[in-house]
């Protein structure tokens, strides 16, 4: 394997689900000789989807690591891959993979193109400013359509999308790619499962087409690199390698996406897929320094070269646990990481020891000695830093930034069934919490209920299995029902919490006047306010009314308050609470004394205020033949739902709409009833809005 950090790709396979992602990465496995067999994911045995539960549902559940070797132009490349789930429910799988690749493979039915989750996914690209290219797969599928699916990029996701090859038919008639620069057509070998390629003139059939899709890849090349537009205007011949270089440099500054098409189960286009991401994806080194912060000191910047020498800095983005410790897993970004070594996380300030470091191949391990910048790797040893801490060198820390995790929007009781059970319960749901960051729990005091929450019902019934067929925890489980949030309907001021309690020796004394108001994270930003948890604080005491020891206890308060839930028990959000005045006692007053003045002046100031529950809604996307369309729009509008709009796709139709999650439970059993099993629709997370008053009074009613 190269050490050159030139010659490295960290790259993720990323799509909505049944695009074909894993597929493509078996694929990836056999060309590079990583496997000498193929996994099949309807077979349930495709290497990266190890898990039982992957294996019984064919999905991708978790993100999967790898490590292959390519060669492309005589140069053997490393290319370090990770494949994603495309299940909305596991949407932070994605998240925390983008944050630590250079570079992303886009993948797309080629009958559907783009799809609800693709454009999750791609957003998520975007925030984290991740290059991509593209591969429209399945195009020996029924209905498949190449020029659909290149348009539904450039119109659904607002890219700039480049075809650097075109199909040689579709459906049953595709037979082979054309390759646009290089202006030949391939074909691969299916008695050698692909891995034979050969390469001939492009059929006279398709001449036409190909010259006129050239066309326009040199004159989007063209736009941009300056140097290549001025041969263009001049109508100089341009060379595949000019070609190739300025579609890399667009890639790299976002300016453009190159487009690519295949069918990874009939073994097509895979390897010529491998070539593109060596040529427009970056290396480590291609992509801006790493940014952080100094611990101490938010406000200076730092920053951290692609480089061995450089200090150590390492973004820990996925915990596993094992029977042999928690596997860790790290994108360093500088320095060099040694076994046995002992690394700072600034986080939280605790000292770490590196025992083991491991390269992955799916749950395979290869054990190494240290490993550089640029490296995706697991190591052992970690004990209090979990995903989204930084490690770094002790001698010169950093801390870089930490990565978005979603909010619960769904929930279900679970009970232990024994003593035994009960305390195994605990440590089971703290080891998914340290995995999973977009899986909370915690512990009902008036039902005696421990509550689990996550990002939907799979999610939670993949959690469920865990506990009992994983873990062998006994728990009786509840239905699953809707995570609300509670906000407040306008502003508060002057109101105060006070409290009192003389015991007869030393009391307890404690008094706070505060403002709330709605905020929303935009604010918190322009402000520079700490907004965890959807709740901003501002300290605007003057004069020393509250001693300086006690403002971090009415804080506290505050945000526990607000986190358990203010009229209903569900977490209120998107507050401003400014603290203004208040008074002390000399000898009574203790932090546990203004912990509780908090509390009740936030109770105090929601009940002023007036309070709102907002329900989490959800974007469907539909897919339906054209004759349930009437029956099917009927259903979602009885649901509360809005539709947004109406696609043509053929004789197919692609219903868009938004509808509240309390309406969805059960919904892909009725939507097969509707639609004789016809039609298939997918789910994700939109926004909190404010939910009708009967509703909301049935829903307070209920506790």
């Amino acid at each position: 394997m190269p050490t050159d950090l030139k010659y490295t790709r960290n790259i993720g396979i990323c799509a909505h689900i049944d695009a074909g992602k894993t597929t493509v990465t078996e694929r990836v496995l056999f060309y590079t000789g990583k496997n000498y067999k193929m996994g099949e994911v309807h077979e349930g045995t495709a290497t990266m989807d190890f898990l039982v539960e992957e294996q019984e549902r064919g999905i991708t559940i978790q993100a999967a690591a790898t490590t292959c070797p390519w060669e492309r132009n005589g140069r053997m490349y490393q290319i370090n891959l990770i494949d994603t789930p495309g299940h909305v429910d596991f949407t932070i799988e994605v998240e925390r993979s983008l944050r630590v690749l250079d570079g992303a493979i886009a993948v797309f039915d080629g009958k559907e193109g783009v799809e609800a989750q693709s454009e999750t996914v791609w957003r998520q690209a975007d925030r984290y400013h991740v290059p991509r290219i593209c591969f429209i797969n399945k195009m020996d599928k029924l209905g498949a359509d190449f020029e659909f699916s290149f348009a539904s990029i450039r119109s659904r996701l607002g890219a700039n999308p480049i075809a650097v090859q075109y199909p040689i038919g579709a459906g049953n008639s595709f037979e082979g790619i054309i390759d646009l620069i290089k202006m030949v057509a391939y074909y691969f070998d299916a008695d050698e499962k692909g891995a034979i390629v050969t390469e001939k003139p492009i059929p006279d059939s398709l001449l036409a087409t190909a010259e006129r899709w050239r066309r326009d890849l040199v004159e989007n090349a063209a736009e941009c690199d300056d140097a290549l537009m001025e041969k263009y205007v001049a109508d100089e011949e341009i060379s595949q390698d000019e070609l190739r270089a300025a579609v890399r440099k667009g890639t790299l500054s976002h300016a453009c996406t190159p487009v690519l098409c295949g069918a990874a189960l009939r073994n097509i286009g895979v390897q010529r897929l491998l070539d593109a991401a060596i040529d427009y994806l970056p290396a480590p080194t291609e992509v801006p320094d790493i940014r952080g912060v100094k611990p101490r000191d938010p406000g200076a910047e730092l920053t951290r070269a692609s480089d061995a020498d450089a200090p150590f800095s390492a973004l820990v983005f996925k915990v596993v646990s094992d029977s042999h410790g928690d596997l860790t897993y790290l994108r360093i970004y500088s320095g060099t990481l040694r076994k046995g070594s002992r690394v700072l996380n600034p986080v939280n300030n605790r000292r770490e020891n590196i025992s083991r470091i491991f390269e992955m191949h799916a749950k395979d391990r290869i054990s190494l000695e240290e490993a550089g910048a640029g490296k995706i790797v697991a190591v052992i040893g970690i004990k209090a830093s979990y995903t989204g801490d930084t490690l770094c060198d002790p001698n010169d820390p950093i801390v870089l930034e930490r990565m978005t995790f979603p909010e619960p929007v769904i929930s279900m009781a679970i009970e232990p069934n024994t003593n035994d059970d009960k305390r195994r319960l605990s440590e089971a749901l703290a080891t998914i919490r340290r995995e999973d960051p977009s899986f909370h729990s915690h512990y009902d005091d008036e039902t005696g209920q421990t509550i689990i929450a996550g990002m939907g019902e799979l999610h939670l019934e993949i959690i469920k299995n865990k506990l009992i067929r994983d873990m062998k925890v006994g728990v009786n489980v509840g239905k699953p029902r809707v995570s609300y949030r509670e906000a407040i309907q306008g502003p508060a001021h002057n109101v105060r919490g006070k409290f009192v309690k003389q015991t007869g020796g030393r009391g307890q004394y404690g008094d706070v006047t505060i403002n709330i108001e709605p905020f929303d994270a935009e604010q918190a930003k322009a402000q520079e306010l700490d907004y965890t948890d959807n709740v901003a604080f501002e300290n605007a005491i003057v004069g020393g009314a509250i001693p300086k020891e006690f403002i971090s206890s009415v804080e506290t308060g505050v945000r526990q308050t607000a986190l358990s839930g203010v009229t209903a028990g569900y977490p209120l959000i998107d507050i401003k609470v400014t603290l203004i005045d208040g008074s002390s006692h000399a000898v009574d007053s203790s932090q546990i004394a203004f912990e509780q003045a908090g509390r009740l002046a936030l109770r105090e100031a929601v009940a002023r205020a007036g309070s709102v529950l907002l329900e989490p809604i959800m974007k469907v996307v539909v897919i339906t033949p054209e004759q349930y369309l009437g029956a099917l729009t009927g259903d979602l509008s009885a649901r509360r739902g809005m539709i947004v709009d109406t696609e043509d796709r053929g004789h197919i139709k692609a219903i868009n709409c938004e509808i509240p999650l309390s309406e969805m439970f059960g919904y892909s059993t009725i939507l097969r009833g509707l639609s004789q099993g016809r039609a298939t629709s997918t789910m994700e997370f939109l926004a909190y809005r404010p939910m009708p008053s009967t509703l909301m009074k049935e829903v307070l009613a209920q506790g």
